[in-house]
């Protein structure tokens, strides 16, 4: 109906103004970005992320490296939370065997839940500092779905608002065109002379 209507604006006709004409091109125009430019905006965004992602957990993959160790620290007594459903880690002595035979230990992250003695998979970086493990798939996929649904939102956004935009200038000059017609054609209906 509402579609119908502002099309009827296109036709000639004496209430017609240049501000309905604008306001319909200006319509279509933008229900044109928001079904093709939002999506496409948000593809884009998409793919840019989710490169970055995987060239990320490339590196982290080529510089962590994962060891084998026996927790041999005293555990904390009150476990950590679950923070927004990821499991919470603290630091403990551990202890492993290296590639030469040398005994190491350490102060390392371990998973909540972690008893002395339990073995457990620890990653360090080029440094010899804990770190956690590198990115794996899900976190990329996860990483590329929600920047390319944030840039799509954000793109629908901003048509959104120019759309308002645009349609309270058009509004704003309809008023006054209207205004303007309105002085002229007003004495004729009321029969009062402008002095």
């Amino acid at each position: 109906m509402r579609t119908a209507i502002r099309l009827r604006r296109l036709r000639r006709s004496a209430l017609r103004r240049r501000s309905d004409v604008v306001e319909v091109w200006t319509a279509l125009f933008m229900t044109v970005l928001l079904c093709v430019g939002a999506p496409l905006a948000g593809a884009v965004a998409g793919w840019w992320a989710h490169g970055e992602a995987r060239a990320l957990g490339a590196a982290q993959r080529a510089e962590r490296h994962r060891v084998r160790a026996e927790v041999t620290g005293q555990t904390p007594d009150t476990l950590p939370s679950v923070d927004a459903g990821r499991r919470q880690t603290y630091r403990v002595p551990v202890r492993w065997t290296d590639e030469d035979g040398r005994v190491r230990s350490t102060t390392a992250r371990v998973p909540a839940g972690t008893l002395r003695g339990d073995v457990v998979d620890v990653w360090f970086d080029a440094q010899g500092r804990s770190v956690g493990p590198p990115q794996g798939r899900t976190a990329v996929w996860q990483h590329t779905l929600t920047s390319g649904v944030c840039a799509a939102g954000g793109a629908a956004a901003l048509v959104l608002l120019g759309q308002g935009a645009v349609r309270r200038v058009a509004m704003r000059h309809r008023m006054a065109e209207w205004e303007r017609d309105w002085e002229h054609t007003e004495p004729q209906w009321t029969r009062r002379h402008q002095s």
